[in-house]
């Protein structure tokens, strides 16, 4: 059984454990220019984030904070474990208020991915955060964000109402034409799934 990890420093002595030169120059490709790079393998930074899942909130927030590209997605890979597990709305919803207050920490499409569907598309589902958060994160000059916006409203495919679906519709609708491309591909991947969903129920 993997030691649970209790400090973002032991996070970050794990993650330079795992250091792998090949895997540092494939991490490279999708980082900025300067962006520090570790260079750990995606299965075990997920393996590794598991083991911090109960961090206290001091010692995220180092991981937010952390230069690193690996440091900074096991805290988003904290947030959407934390996500999977049984919680009341309102820790669904402190989640959310997380992966919001702490997105500057986003600097891959990544990231985004791997955390906005539970993380704020479950609580915006279940109407404990507000969905015009997603009108906002459309509406920024980030384009993470407005991947953001219409990544998170993938769990609305996943568990919720053709009504909901529509939403994140609505929202692709919004971002058509976007000049970034990792926003236009967010884009065609929610709309492919929604119109399967809506497809499969009206049954055509």
């Amino acid at each position: 059984m993997t030691t649970p990890l209790s400090t973002a420093a032991q996070v970050v002595e794990a993650l330079r454990n795992a250091a792998d030169p090949s895997e540092e120059a494939k991490i490279r490709n999708r980082v900025a220019e300067k962006e520090p790079v570790i260079g750990v393998r995606m299965g075990t930074l997920f393996d590794i984030a598991k083991s911090a899942v109960d961090l206290p909130r001091t010692e995220l927030d180092a991981l937010f904070e952390h230069p690193a590209y690996e440091t900074r997605m096991s805290a988003f890979c904290v947030l959407d474990f934390r996500a999977r597990r049984n919680l009341t709305d309102d820790e669904r919803a402190a989640l959310a208020r997380i992966y919001l207050d702490r997105h500057d920490a986003i600097t891959t499409w990544d990231m985004v991915d791997r955390a906005a569907p539970r993380v704020l598309g479950w609580p915006i589902l279940i109407e404990v955060i507000d969905d015009v958060v997603l009108d906002e994160l459309a509406g920024a000059a980030d384009p993470l964000r407005r991947r953001s916006a219409i990544t998170a409203p993938l769990w609305f495919i996943k568990k919720g109402s053709p009504a909901d679906v529509e939403r994140g519709l609505e929202i692709a609708s919004s971002l058509d034409g976007d000049d970034h491309p990792r926003v236009r591909s967010a884009v065609e991947i929610y709309r492919k799934h929604a119109l399967q969903r809506l497809r499969s129920q009206s049954g055509a």
